[in-house]
């Protein structure tokens, strides 16, 4: 089989003004960038269209295909006659040239231009890291010419969309008094920026700029916040983000449209694309798949206990992705192994998948199970995984769009149009809007994560006395910081672990995301490189201008 970059370079896309009016846009109203991408304008309304989640198990070095079954699913849905497009999220650099690589899907089942896509695309990541430092440069130049507000602790810090682990912790200011006053700052990836979450909350351009300016960029020497308007930044960072805030669009392989808009990493932020953009699809196709970012604890609990309490959104059904080798992975078998039949080792991964199908019940969602089958599969283990299924009251589905697009996506599509004709239920949420930071992080470690306990480490505990002395942030929700590949923050306990402690290390307020950053273990909110980074796999033709390496 192609590989996927040869696949989608062997495809032959539509202009984007046929995809703008398959979404039903006039050609005066989009923007194009090049041949096959374009800004849309900003939405109306919310738009009335059936709301498809898919989200998944908890991720393995063995991938799980979510923006795969994302894609085969919308194009599984026209392929039978219905009005659908995509919601999805931008990928980062860091990813791209880091471990996992691209985030356009895969096989026959993905976005194009992929190359554009996983690169540059609009510049939206460009345009949050410069309003993201012009903050910072402020911040340091009002220290330098006097600190008339008195600035005392900054814990805003820069963003930088790569992996660079040298720039968590570093010295500014440094060489004498013309470069500024020296203190410590770092850096995060500028999907985990604050602004990155505003640009994917904000629900218009004037409320982009609200919350810019709400932004709590440290405290002062009586120990009262500083925000991004008492340095009457918020003007100057808007004017940055003002094409940014637009979404985009895109096609399918297949000529599915694609709104691609934001891209929070669910592990360290809130994991969805943008509210703006997924009103835009609502209001111009009938059916919108949307992903949330890694597994269901994660990704998916934020799109219920952030999006959709910010937004109104009701999901009609929800996709969960599982894969034989990942559940047996789950199970104790080692990567290199998992090719190979295993029923027992699947049984015992199974906890895994049982535990993200309660999770989703107890938000009150109807739930399909997606099997990505791939060719290592056996029939016996497929066979066996729907009963286990079966088992938890639930329906299972097997999916091949990977290898072969929308039509290998068509039975998943009718199921899920079955479901979305059912009628709407609300979202049961995993705490209350009127419950304490504490309340609200102990519900979701222990409802969602298995925990037992939480405990919270004296810095946490100090900035929490600092939050919780604030009214205005009673209401807001918890954004949970943590290792992705398992329940637990221990990246080795697969499967379901239970009653283990979870352990706060800190929280940070953010006002103009509107919610509380929680950060679990030891999460970093910028990531380093591996061994092997995927760096080591992309190669230029100096000829043909032609990239290699992009997954």
């Amino acid at each position: 089989m192609l590989s996927d970059i040869e696949i989608a370079r062997n495809s032959h896309p539509l202009p984007v003004t046929e995809i703008a009016a398959r979404l039903g846009y006039a050609a005066d109203e989009i923007e194009p960038y090049g041949k096959f991408k374009a800004k849309v304008p900003l939405p109306s309304g919310t738009g009335g269209a059936k709301l498809i989640l898919v989200t998944a198990m908890n991720p393995t070095p063995l991938g799980e295909g979510k923006t795969t079954v994302s894609i085969g699913l919308a194009d599984g849905m026209r392929r039978i006659g219905l009005n659908a497009c995509l919601a999805l999220r931008e990928p980062s650099l860091g990813p791209v040239f880091g471990i996992k690589g691209g985030a356009c899907g895969g096989g026959y089942a993905q976005i194009v231009p992929m190359e554009d896509i996983n690169l540059h695309f609009t510049g939206d990541f460009h345009a949050v890291t410069s309003a993201n430092n012009l903050l910072s440069a402020l911040i340091d130049n009002h220290i330098k010419f006097g600190n008339s507000l008195h600035i005392k602790e900054v814990i805003w810090r820069r963003c930088l969309d790569l992996n660079d682990r040298a720039l968590r912790v570093v010295e500014v200011g440094l060489g004498g008094s013309a470069n500024g006053v020296p203190r410590e700052d770092g850096f995060v990836i500028t999907a985990a920026s604050e602004i990155m979450a505003v640009l994917c909350l904000a629900t218009s351009l004037a409320d982009l700029k609200r919350r810019l300016g709400n932004i709590v960029i440290g405290y002062d020497d009586e120990g009262k916040e500083v925000r991004a308007r008492d340095l009457k930044a918020e003007e100057s960072m808007t004017v940055l983000l003002r094409d940014a805030i637009r979404p985009n669009i895109v096609q399918t392989l297949e000529g599915t449209p694609a709104y691609v808009h934001g891209g929070p990493f669910a592990n360290i932020a809130h994991g969805c694309n943008s509210i703006i953009a997924t009103r835009a699809a609502m209001q111009h196709a009938d059916y919108v798949v949307t992903e949330a970012g890694f597994g269901a604890e994660l990704g998916g609990e934020k799109f219920f206990d952030i999006k959709c309490r910010k937004a109104g959104l009701r999901p009609a059904c929800v996709v969960l992705v599982v894969t034989a080798r990942s559940l047996k992975f789950n199970g104790g078998v080692p990567k290199a192994e998992a090719a190979a039949e295993n029923i027992a080792a699947l049984e015992k991964g199974f906890d895994n998948v049982k535990r993200h199908l309660n999770n989703l019940k107890s938000f009150g969602q109807r739930v399909v199970v997606a099997i990505n089958r791939f060719f290592s599969d056996s029939d016996a283990e497929i066979a066996r995984l729907k009963e286990l299924v079966h088992e938890c009251g639930a329906e299972a589905v097997v999916t091949e769009g990977f290898a072969k697009g929308g039509a290998g996506a068509e039975e998943l599509a009718r199921k899920g149009a079955d479901i979305c004709a059912l009628p709407e239920r609300d979202v049961s949420f995993a705490y209350s809007d009127s419950d304490s930071v504490r309340e609200k992080v102990a519900a979701v470690a222990k409802k969602i994560y298995g925990a037992g306990s939480v405990s919270w480490s004296s810095a946490a505990l100090a900035h929490l006395e600092k939050i919780e002395s604030h009214p205005e942030y009673a209401r807001y929700p918890v954004c949970i910081a943590k290792p992705q590949y398992s329940f637990s923050c221990d990246e080795k306990a697969l499967g379901a672990p239970e009653g283990f402690d979870f352990s706060v290390r800190d929280v940070i307020p953010r006002a103009g995301a509107e919610f509380i950053v929680v950060l679990g273990g030891n999460m970093l909110l910028m990531p380093g490189l591996g061994a092997s980074p995927n760096t080591d796999r992309i190669t230029i033709d100096t000829e043909t201008g032609e990239i290699n390496g992009l997954m």
